[in-house]
């Protein structure tokens, strides 16, 4: 397992330092994600409509293109509440590819019928199937504590989460499947390239 400081929070954001995080420091990030009409309300506010939606009894499934990015073209997400987590697989650009199989984010996730909602508390976790993990943007989370844009409670919670989730995917010989089939979750991608 790898601790990082400072590192691509999500495929979108530029690579920071731990020096230039203060001008990176923002509150928790929120998305919107609605079934009954297809779309996917990004943190800027941006609707994205979306390819496929799909309900199970541990969480939703969304696959939808990324319009206008230098890296990727495609995006597979499941949110989970019970675990507070959103597994996300990238589909790169030729050249972009990056050495991960999965990018979980720490996430609250509230449902309001076909409404889906995520709040994201900064930590994410990196797997490479079968071989490593990386838990980033710690420095994150303690900067937007400092700056009292969310509380001790939230950032707890949070920290929590990712101990959790790195003890269970490490126990599993960092296989996140056979984690998450531990607690009833079996993820089903689009993109069939999926280790497990």
């Amino acid at each position: 397992m790898t601790l990082s400081a400072a590192d691509n929070t999500a495929a979108d954001q530029e690579t920071g330092t731990a020096e230039d995080m203060t001008s990176h420091i923002h509150p928790p990030k929120v998305e919107v994600f609605d079934v009954a009409a297809m779309t996917n309300v990004d943190p800027k506010g941006f609707v994205r409509r979306v390819d496929e939606y799909r309900v199970e009894p541990f969480g939703l499934y969304m696959a939808r293109r990324v319009v206008d990015h230098p890296r990727m073209d495609y995006v597979e997400s499941w949110l989970l509440p019970n675990l507070g987590l959103r597994v996300t697989d990238w589909r790169w650009l030729p050249g972009h590819e990056r050495d991960q199989d999965y990018y979980l984010d720490v996430v609250d996730v509230a449902v309001e019928g076909d409404r889906w909602t995520t709040t994201d508390y900064y930590l994410d976790i990196v797997v490479r199937h079968r071989k490593d993990l990386t838990v980033v943007d710690t420095d994150e989370l303690l900067a937007a504590l400092t700056a009292g844009l969310l509380d001790a409670g939230y950032a707890q919670r949070a920290l929590e989460r990712a101990y959790r989730t790195v003890e269970g995917i490490t126990r599993h010989a960092y296989d996140l499947p056979a984690w998450l089939a531990e607690h009833g979750v079996v993820l089903r991608w689009r993109n069939q390239r999926r280790r497990g």
